[in-house]
């Protein structure tokens, strides 16, 4: 699911949207991470920074990477000590969001 303010900056600014997909392409080509790697490393940042559409969009490019909705729980669990125990309950309910969409 593209979010409706996404698809409308595509209508809005496509050589913009263009330059930074191919941005983001380029930094997951830059290293040795797979894509499942990168997946989690982005649904970690995402959980990390407190960005709740980042999370939720994160968490839905994890899945199709081909991790596990465990494997996205533990992302959110093992974030606690470094981000506090109160911020990893309200990241991880943005894993469990989509998980119980996808569940549907």
């Amino acid at each position: 699911m593209i979010p409706k303010s996404y698809k409308q900056m595509h209508k809005s600014y496509p050589e913009y949207m263009q330059a930074y997909e191919s941005f983001g392409e380029e930094a997951r080509k830059a290293g040795p991470l797979s894509p499942r790697e990168v997946a989690l490393v982005k649904l970690a940042i995402s959980l990390g920074a407190g960005l709740e559409g980042a999370a939720h969009s994160h968490t839905r490019k994890a899945l199709e990477a081909g991790c596990t909705a465990d494997e996205l729980r533990h992302v959110a669990v093992v974030s606690a000590p470094t981000i506090g125990f109160p911020t990893m309950m309200r990241a991880r309910s943005w894993v469990e969001d989509v998980l119980e969409k996808q569940a549907k």
